[in-house]
C-alpha cells in the first residue's frame, strides 16, 4: 500500500518507506590512483547498478573486476565470463571467480576501458551481470556476463578493483547508477 505519492522534476516518486524509485547518480570518482575505488551505502531498495567506465586505466596487465558485498566485500563465489568480440571471431577470454571481471588480461597499461557494466538483482541476494567494455587501443569488444549467488545479505557495497589487487589506477574516471 502506498502511503504517500510525490512527484517532482527528476521524475522520481517517493512511496512509504521513503524510498525514491528512478534513476540515481552516484558522485563519479576519478580513477587516477589508489588501488580500489568504493561505492558505498547503496540503498537496500536498490535493485539494478549500472556502473559506467570512461577512459579507465591501469599501472598493470591485470584486468579490472566488480566486487559487490553486504557488511564487507565479497571476493569469491563469483561465476564471471568475459569473452573477446573482435571482427566476427569470438573467444572466451577470462573465466573468474573473484569477482565480475572487466577486462582483458595482458593489456598493456596503455590501454584505457570505457563501457558500462550492469548488475541486477534476479531473487534474494543472487546479482547477475553483464558488460560491454571496449578498449581504446583496440577493435575488440569485450563481454561480461555471470552471477553470484553467495552475497550474504542485501547489498551496500560496489568495489572496482583489479584481479591481482595491487595494479593501482591511472586515467579515467567511474561513476555508478541505480535504481
Amino acid at each position: 500500500m502506498v502511503m504517500s505519492t510525490t512527484i517532482d522534476g527528476s521524475a522520481s516518486v517517493t512511496i512509504n518507506s521513503g524510498a525514491i524509485l528512478g534513476i540515481t547518480s552516484g558522485t563519479v570518482q576519478a580513477s587516477t590512483s589508489g588501488t580500489s575505488i568504493t561505492f558505498s551505502s547503496i540503498p537496500s531498495w536498490v535493485k539494478r547498478i549500472t556502473v559506467m567506465l570512461q577512459n579507465v586505466g591501469t599501472s598493470g596487465t591485470s584486468p579490472p573486476q566488480l566486487q559487490i558485498g553486504s557488511g564487507s566485500t565479497t571476493t569469491s563465489g563469483y561465476v564471471s565470463n568475459l569473452t573477446s568480440l573482435a571482427n566476427a571471431a569470438t573467444s572466451a577470454v577470462t573465466n573468474v571467480t573473484s569477482g565480475f571481471v572487466v577486462g582483458d588480461a595482458g593489456k598493456v597499461s596503455t590501454s584505457r576501458l570505457s563501457g558500462t557494466f550492469t548488475l541486477t538483482l534476479i531473487s534474494g541476494n543472487i546479482w547477475v551481470s553483464n558488460a560491454w567494455i571496449a578498449y581504446t587501443d583496440t577493435s575488440r569488444l569485450y563481454g561480461n556476463q555471470g552471477y553470484l549467488a553467495t552475497l550474504s545479505g542485501t547489498l551496500d557495497r560496489l568495489v572496482i578493483t583489479t584481479v591481482n589487487g595491487t595494479d593501482t589506477f591511472t586515467a579515467g574516471s567511474i561513476n555508478i547508477l541505480y535504481e
